[in-house]
């Protein structure tokens, strides 16, 4: 059975943010170094393989889109 990581709000908020649109990993870096100068939530989200980094651009990897669906599940729209 997998089992996602226990993460911190930070982690929720940069999954979410990675995931509102294609970022690359200089702009991520840069972005991230500001708010948390140690990297500290980058550096978890990349050793909990939440996130990857390709071609230059940073992804959520699968469990990195799972978590997040877990942790700010969508609205029901009204079918």
């Amino acid at each position: 059975m997998n089992r996602l990581p226990t993460v911190t709000a930070p982690t929720v908020q940069l999954l979410a943010w990675i995931a509102e649109q294609s970022r690359s990993h200089a702009e991520t870096i840069e972005v991230w170094k500001t708010s948390c100068p140690r990297l500290a939530v980058w550096e978890d989200a990349l050793a909990d393989n939440l996130v990857r980094i390709e071609r230059g651009c940073v992804l959520l990897t699968a469990a990195g889109g799972e978590l997040l669906r877990k942790q700010c599940p969508q609205p029901s729209l009204p079918g």
